[in-house]
């Protein structure tokens, strides 16, 4: 049963970039299905505008100084501890090719809707062009359309389902891919030793192993919204994998991170990647490491692209807070599970906030939601 309501939509598609750009808006009035409830409202007055998540230039860890390495994997650990997101300059993914693939994608949504919707996607797997996420009938809806694809493991890529339109795109994905994967690496290997795990891929084997890791690309299309005081981008949430690595529209700010009461617009860099951790580094770390609740705004003069490459567990892989990490001092505070069936909670109900992870953790007695159970899910 479980099964069968991930086979397709509750409700018919509506394909958000259609429905700004035809006729389908009736008086600059967006469809109720659309409009968040007011405490879930952008509002201006609950954001601040004054402060920006830390910015770490990774340039430092390949100093010929060792305070300079030093001072840089603490700052790392610093953001990772206190904010669970912060940008990262001199990265090593190329600059050019950023930008190639920010517009190969921004040509794909442009194309005619017949030719997207060859790629539609359903909730089996995700993969292709999409514009929700959950399986609720009925549920609020984020003014966005998407496009997800896995990239690792090797035994789930099929490029086949990438788009042949652009022609270049195919392409583009693979070096892009491959290059931000090697960066989640060297991030990993940080954030190890920061742990003081003992080797620096102790947090790589948590998840399976680097040859068994998961990861895969989704491309955000925030089109225009004639009222973007009452819709969002995409709802509140922590990610649940691992690492998020993006890359956002530097033209128009979107991104925003709760930071206690107040919600923080993130301010793009030039060529800065955004990291954030998921609640699987959360688990790992037994709590040391925090992911963090975030959302996007839309915006009612310009649409925004912005790329998200998620590096995840496999997904048969039992998650636990690493033994290291564990001492009488500090018990484990959530329980083993594997990654598939954590991110099933998202793929059906959608962004919740940070309710899944909330909910494992032993030492919370507020919340009782749990895990939905699932037998022979690989996607």
């Amino acid at each position: 049963m479980m099964m069968n309501c991930l086979q397709s939509w509750p409700e018919p598609i509506v394909r958000v970039q259609h429905l700004s750009d035809t006729a389908g808006i009736k008086n600059g009035v967006i469809p109720d299905r659309y409009v968040k409830k007011p405490t879930d409202r952008p509002h201006p007055e609950g954001a601040d505008h004054n402060i920006n998540i830390p910015v770490v230039d990774m340039a430092g860890l390949y100093s010929g100084e060792a305070a300079t390495r030093e001072k840089t994997a603490a700052l790392i650990d610093e953001a990772c501890r206190e904010w669970g997101f912060f940008q990262v300059v001199n990265h090593g993914v190329s600059h050019a090719l950023m930008g190639r693939v920010q517009e190969v994608w921004r040509e794909f949504f442009k194309l005619p809707l017949e030719e997207k919707q060859k790629y539609a996607n359903t909730p089996a797997t995700y993969e292709g062009y999409g514009s929700r996420l959950g399986v609720e009938k009925g549920a609020s809806l984020d003014w966005s359309d998407y496009f997800f694809l896995n990239y690792l493991p090797l035994s789930l890529r099929d490029p086949s389902k990438w788009p042949s339109h652009p022609p270049s795109c195919r392409e583009l994905v693979g070096e892009y891919g491959e290059q931000v994967h090697q960066l989640c690496g060297k991030l990993m290997k940080i954030m190890s030793q920061n742990l003081g795990l003992r080797e620096d891929d102790d947090l790589a084997e948590a998840f399976g192993g680097e040859s068994e890791l998961g990861a895969c690309l989704r491309i955000n299309y925030y089109p225009k919204c004639p009222q973007p005081h009452l819709a969002l981008g995409l709802s509140a949430h922590s990610d649940p994998g691992g690492i998020t690595i993006l890359f956002p529209d530097e033209e128009v700010a979107g991104l925003q991170v709760r930071r206690g009461d107040h919600w923080i617009t993130v301010k793009p860099i030039a060529k800065a990647l955004v990291v954030n951790l998921g609640d699987q580094v959360e688990v790992v770390s037994n709590g040391r490491y925090k992911s963090v609740e975030h959302r996007v705004i839309v915006n009612s003069q310009k649409e925004r692209v912005s790329l998200a490459f998620f590096y995840n567990p496999r997904g048969d892989m039992v998650i636990k807070p690493a033994d290291h990490l564990v001492t009488e001092e500090s018990p484990p505070l959530y329980p083993p599970t594997t990654y598939n069936q954590y991110r099933l909670y998202m793929r059906m109900r959608g962004p919740r906030g940070k309710s899944q992870v909330d909910s494992l953790n032993l030492t919370n007695t507020t919340t009782t939601t749990t895990t939905p159970d699932l037998h022979n899910y690989t996607s």
